[in-house]
C-alpha cells in the first residue's frame, strides 16, 4: 500500500484532528481526557497528544490513561521539536495510530531529519502514519531551497504532508495552500496552523484534512480548554465540505 494509500484508508473524508497542548497545568491528563471525550462527541478525527505546554512525562501520562478507555477518536503524538523517534516509539508503546512531525524533509539551518535514521524508524513502525510538515512555521528554510523538490522529497517520507503560516494560530496563505496542493498531486494535504469559522470552508475544499488548535479555544489562547460550542460550529462548516466533496 502506497503512502497516500494509508492516509485515506485510515481517516474519513477531510479528518480534523484536534490538538491536545496539555494547557491544563496540575490537571493535564484530566483535562485531555475531557477535551477526548467533547472531540468523541461532536465528530472530531483525531486528537494529538503535544508537549506544547506541558512536559514529555505529561504526553506519557496522558497516553498511559488514554489507553485505559474506549474512545472512536484516533490519537496522534507530536513531541516537541521534531522528536520523531520519541514519537515512533511511544506510539508503538500505546497504539496510536499517528504521529505529528514539524518537518520531514527541508533544510532549515541545523535543523535537518537525518535520513538513515529516520529511515529506520519508519519501517520499524510500517503502520503508524506520519503527518509531516515542509518549510512550516517557526523554521526558515536554507538559502537555496526549492519548495517542489522539498515537497516531492516529503511524499517519499509521510503519508500526508502539512502546511502551515508564519506561527501557532495564524492563517496559512490561501496562496501556499493552493501552491503545495498543485506540488502534491493526489497525495494528502492537511492544514495546520490558522483555520478558523471564516476561513474553514473555502481551504479545506482544497485539502485532504486539517490540525485545529487555537480556533477550538477561547480568545484562540492555547492554555484554554476547548470551547464546546466552538468545536461544534466548526465541525458544522466540515460536514458541508464534506458534502461538497461527495
Amino acid at each position: 500500500m502506497q503512502l497516500n494509500d494509508k492516509y485515506t484508508s485510515v481517516f474519513n473524508k477531510v479528518p480534523i484532528f484536534g490538538m491536545i497542548h496539555l494547557g491544563g497545568g496540575d490537571n493535564n491528563v484530566r483535562r485531555a481526557l475531557e477535551e477526548i471525550a467533547i472531540f468523541e462527541e461532536l465528530g472530531v478525527d483525531g486528537a494529538i497528544v503535544e508537549n506544547y505546554h506541558g512536559s514529555v512525562k505529561d504526553v506519557v501520562d496522558t497516553l498511559d490513561t488514554i489507553s485505559g478507555i474506549n474512545t472512536k477518536v484516533k490519537i496522534g503524538i507530536n513531541i516537541l521539536p521534531n522528536g520523531y523517534n520519541l514519537s515512533f516509539s511511544l506510539a508503538s508503546e500505546y497504539q496510536a495510530d499517528f504521529i505529528q512531525m514539524d518537518y520531514v524533509a527541508g533544510k532549515y539551518g541545523q535543523d535537518e531529519i537525518i535520513l538513515g535514521h529516520y529511515k529506520k524508524a519508519k519501517d520499524q513502525h510500517p503502520n503508524i502514519i506520519v503527518l509531516g510538515g515542509v518549510w512550516p512555521k517557526y523554521y526558515s528554510p536554507d538559502q537555496g531551497s526549492n519548495l517542489e523538490a522539498d515537497i516531492k522529497t516529503g511524499m517519499q517520507r509521510a503519508e500526508a504532508i502539512v502546511v502551515t503560516g508564519s506561527g501557532t494560530g495564524k492563517e496559512t496563505p490561501f496562496d501556499k495552500i493552493k501552491q503545495f496542493r498543485e506540488y502534491l498531486g493526489n497525495h494528502p494535504l492537511v492544514i495546520g496552523a490558522g483555520l478558523n469559522h471564516e476561513n474553514a470552508y473555502n481551504q479545506l475544499l482544497i485539502a485532504d484534512g486539517a490540525i485545529v488548535g487555537s480556533c477550538f479555544k477561547p480568545g484562540s489562547k492555547t492554555d484554554q480548554k476547548i470551547d464546546r460550542v466552538k468545536v461544534r460550529d466548526f465541525m458544522d462548516i466540515v460536514r458541508k465540505v464534506r458534502e461538497s466533496k461527495r
